[in-house]
């Protein structure tokens, strides 16, 4: 018989097996249910979406996803991986009592989708929108538990409403050092004003212009444009923040090379809150990797600003760890894009300039310029590499050590970047491997600072190599009015810090890795800034009543992009090109004037800055947030210090992204009093990735995974061979696997179950279609265990189930109920299939207690078949609000455990003991056995080691 007529004869057999078919009837069914009842509407304790009170009033848990970006392509079974692991999590949790808030939305702004745009001539909302539609409906089709009511979309005018008005807040506030907050610019100019704090530069303010008012006040606010130097990406068309360029200095997106440049630009002072950043990382319950990674991005280092005169007027400031060595100094060298460099420049070169100095240029200029371009052209990872040639120039200036008084020349190298301290350094070729190597090729003196603990001696230029130690004591370093000879170096440093801060030259201070965050782009979709220029170039902000400033309808929304390695380039943003929408005419509050509209957008990460907020209230127009409702959901309360979400699954990718950023925007909404939570994310879980083989041919290309032959262990494509090698899944990889082809075969069910079966979730995994069947199998016999497949009737029974079958199923309840509580999917299903396995060899109907907590077990892994055959039970209520069980303490215990009793570790014995007994009951016993007796033949007993219940050591004299 054909395969073909054996499946149409079993379906005839049984017309009611679980199959695809009904699968996907049960599936379409109930999710419609769930979206006319509202199933998964989570009641707020107030406003529009307060419901139902005796809800509200349940212990809150708020679980969420990182924002997905509406692909166009859709989803592969890879994407939905975290979103089935927070679906099941928060069904669990509605099952044990909790009101939980779940849902999803879509961070919709960005790159991706105008360079789809400007290949397709599709304008990027048609195209997002599209992408949104398709994901919606494909996400929904896997049956996830979301509030969509809740849902919001980065573009949607009412959501980046409030994303302008954070970013007003963030403009209109600036940080009090001293009260280590945020406080809003006005209580600065009223300082200023009253004289109760000093204006910089010692005017008064009163007499400063709106212009000079505009300048101090940028100093301060956190939000800020200046004129600095930007990762610019030609091939892009736009500036990058630090955090979106690779460590081989290239664009994240597209892998065009990436130049330094200077432009004016739209910063976020997140440095300010540096040490913040770092301390509260402590609360947080996060993998101790994502807190490392921020740890050291941040990079707070601690030591000392030294000034080194150049003239009457100009100083270089360098930030040192190794402040003790300051008489080592005998050179300084600038980051070449330091701002410095064009002023200390002389004309000519000074009498007497190494030739080696000079590079072979005729001036200082000369020889500064050209080599400014060659060190543009390269990554800062490139630059820090320790290349055995070292480069760089000597920039005709002189400045001055302050401890010793020498001149000590001023160069430029690559070495030295403006991304970390001052961009400046002092340099001790005898102490520190970089500074030696540059010192050896530039012919410049060393001079011994630090005793070296070998034979060596002091003189350093008889060195091979640097003395680099933290330990040794300082020699050669003393004046007419301090010395530190002999001492060590943490007793070194404090006393020249000391020497320093009393004359004015330094001072002990802390200098972060962390730079400002770099915030505008010269893209077209994203979000406007709500910030306008007058006549004078003054910036001013919109009214939150002109809000939200709408992103206007363009014809052209191509970036101008250049050739991807012409570094002398500058942007020209395509919202420039529309005067209509840039030349306006306001009232700000003095009268109508003309302003000219900020033309830089948004960068992708601002509208995720803050989602988490918007789903707790998203339809109100008149707050941010209701104050209430953010202090439910995301309040401190005990075990969590700073409040946040209590659980936020997501990719590792993030973690000096997205993550740094909202945790910097959450600070400052709470240090203004706008939310509760001075944290974004309590709990952060990082999901692995579902890898697939991708199958290259001869040429190294991609071909179609699924059209592969494997014949005795090899694979073969149109019957060429073909390389099999395990990476991510993609269409670019001709590898992927749609969820919507998995639901077609098997149904959504069958996918929840595989994807969660697969292994840890915190582990990357690689995507079998051949093993999904395993779970199909599970759901048919789960299926049969209480449907008859024959006439579709419920075959349960009254009766009592007998005691094996209570031990199993509340075994399963226990470890199940643990497992989904803490996020270990694959046990908690391992642990339902065996409980199913041991019903199926049970045989015979099973008893109605046992099979309706058998459905509320898998309910939340596989809730459409639960639905299903609950109501089949003859409930007529959603499984989704029904408590999970609860297992019997007596029935989880086992009756008796295998004690294993050992001699001379060897086993000589098995018992049969109760799991509760004790060490002494168990050594009594054991040593009582015939088998011990015989064994030990009358001898001594030195020691017997019991480990209660299973295991007896003894050994003998």
């Amino acid at each position: 018989m054909s395969e073909t007529n054996t499946a149409a004869a079993a379906e005839t057999a049984a017309p009611h097996r679980y199959t695809a078919a009904m699968a996907a009837d049960i599936e379409a069914r109930w999710q419609d249910f769930w979206d006319t009842d509202g199933t998964y509407e989570t009641p707020n304790p107030t406003g529009d979406l307060a419901g139902d009170a005796a809800v509200a009033a349940r212990p809150k848990k708020f679980v969420m996803d990182m924002f997905p970006y509406p692909s166009g392509t859709g989803l592969h079974v890879g994407h939905p991986l975290g979103y089935i692991a927070t679906d099941v999590y928060a069904r669990h949790q509605r099952m044990t009592g909790h009101n939980v808030l779940h849902t999803l939305g879509f961070d919709a702004f960005g790159l991706p989708a105008e360079q789809h745009a400007v290949a397709t001539g599709t304008h990027p909302r048609v195209s997002t929108e599209a992408a949104m539609d398709n994901m919606k409906r494909q996400l929904r089709r896997l049956g996830l538990g979301h509030d969509k009511r809740r849902s919001v979309a980065t573009i949607d005018p009412e959501y980046y409403k409030w994303t302008q008005w954070i970013f007003l807040q963030i403009f209109n506030s600036w940080y009090d050092a001293d009260a280590r907050k945020a406080r809003p610019i006005a209580e600065l100019v009223a300082a200023f004003e009253d004289g109760s704090r000093e204006v910089p530069g010692g005017r008064d303010w009163a007499a400063l212009s709106s212009a000079e008012r505009a300048d101090v006040l940028g100093g301060f606010r956190l939000a800020y444009a200046s004129d600095a130097p930007v990762n610019w990406c030609p091939g892009l068309g736009t500036v990058l923040a630090n955090e979106e360029v690779t460590a081989d200095g290239r664009s994240e997106r597209g892998n065009f090379p990436v130049f330094k440049s200077k432009l004016r630009q739209w910063n976020m002072r997140i440095t300010a809150y540096a040490d913040r950043l770092l301390d509260d990382l402590d609360g947080l319950d996060w993998p101790d990797a994502i807190k490392l990674q921020q740890r050291n991005w941040i990079g707070r280092s601690e030591g000392a600003r030294v000034d080194f005169k150049v003239t009457d007027t100009d100083a270089i400031t360098v930030f040192s760890t190794r402040q003790d060595t300051l008489f080592g100094a005998t050179y300084m060298v600038l980051a070449p894009e330091h701002e410095l460099v064009d002023t200390i420049v002389p004309a000519a070169w000074p009498e007497g300039t190494h030739d080696v100095w000079t590079g072979g240029h005729a001036t200082p200029a000369d020889a500064v310029a050209t080599y400014r371009a060659f060190a543009a052209a390269k990554s800062d990872v490139e630059r820090q590499a320790d290349a055995k040639q070292k480069t760089g120039v000597f920039t005709g200036a002189f400045a001055t050590n302050p401890v010793s008084g020498e001149k000590v020349p001023v160069f430029i190298a690559d070495y030295v970047l403006m991304g970390y301290g001052t961009g400046a350094i002092m340099a001790v070729p005898a102490h520190d491997a970089r500074d030696f190597a540059f010192a050896r090729a530039f012919e410049l003196p060393m001079r011994c600072v630090v005793q070296p603990d070998d034979d060596r001696g002091t003189d350093a230029s008889t060195w091979d190599e640097a003395f680099v130690s933290h330990e040794a004591k300082l020699v050669n370093s003393a004046n007419d009015e301090i010395s530190l000879d002999g001492l060590g170096v943490v007793e070194a440093k404090a006393k020249i810090t000391d020497w320093l801060t009393e004359r004015g030259i330094g001072e002990g201070t802390v200098n972060f890795r962390l730079r400002d965050w770099l915030f505008s782009r010269q893209r077209y979709w994203g979000e406007p800034f709500p910030i306008v220029y007058d006549e004078d170039g003054i910036a001013h902000p919109l009214p939150e009543s002109m809000l939200p400033l709408e992103l206007p309808e363009v014809d052209d929304y191509s970036p101008r992009t250049f050739e991807p390695d012409d570094a002398d380039t500058s942007p020209e943003t395509p919202l420039s090109r529309n005067e209509d929408w840039v030349n306006v005419e306001l009232d700000l509050g003095d009268g109508v004037k003309k302003y000219r509209r900020e033309t830089n957008t948004m960068p992708n990460w601002a509208g995720s800055c803050w989602y988490q907020l918007r789903y707790l209230d998203p339809h109100n127009s008149e707050k941010l947030v209701d104050p209430a409702v953010e202090q439910y959901w995301m309040g401190p309360r005990e075990g969590q210090p700073t409040g946040g979400v209590d659980l936020y699954v997501g990719g590792a990718e993030h973690a000096v992204l997205h993550l740094l950023y909202a945790r910097f925007w959450s600070k400052v909404l709470f240090d203004l009093g706008h939310i509760s939570s001075a944290e974004p994310y309590h709990k952060l879980y990082n999901q692995g990735m579902i890898q697939a083989y991708v199958y290259r041919d001869s040429r190294g290309f991609p071909v179609p995974a699924a059209e592969i032959e494997e014949r005795d262990g090899k694979f073969f494509f149109e019957g060429e061979p073909v390389k099999r090698e395990l990476g991510k899944m993609g269409k670019s990889l001709k590898n992927a696997v749609t969820p919507d082809e998995i639901c077609a075969e098997y149904g959504a069910d069958t996918l929840r179950l595989y994807e969660m079966a697969m292994g840890p979730l915190d582990v990357s995994r690689p995507w079998d279609t051949r093993a999904v069947v395993g779970q199909y199998r599970l759901l048919q016999r789960l299926w049969r265990n209480i449907v008859d497949e024959a006439t579709g009737e419920v075959t349960v029974t009254d009766a009592e189930p007998d005691e094996a079958t209570l031990r199993a199923l509340h075994k399963a309840i226990d470890g199940a109920g643990g497992d989904l509580a803490g996020l270990r999917f694959n046990t908690a299903i391992a642990k339902i299939t065996e409980l199913n396995n041991h019903l199926t060899k049970a045989g015979g109907p099973l008893a109605r207690p046992v099979a309706e907590q058998l459905v509320l077990l898998i309910a939340p892994l596989a809730p459409h078949i639960a639905e299903e055959l609950w109501r089949k039970l003859g409930h007529t209520d959603s499984v989704v609000h029904r408590d999970f069980p609860v297992a019997d303490p007596a029935y989880v215990v086992d009756e008796a455990v295998t004690c294993v009793v050992q001699i001379k570790g060897k086993v000589k014995a098995r018992l049969e003991v109760p799991p509760a007994i004790t060490e002494d009951e168990l050594e009594k016993l054991a040593l009582a056995d015939e088998a011990v007796v015989a064994a030990l033949a009358g001898a001594d007993i030195r020691k017997v080691i019991v480990r209660a219940p299973k295991l007896v050591n003894i050994v003998p004299a």
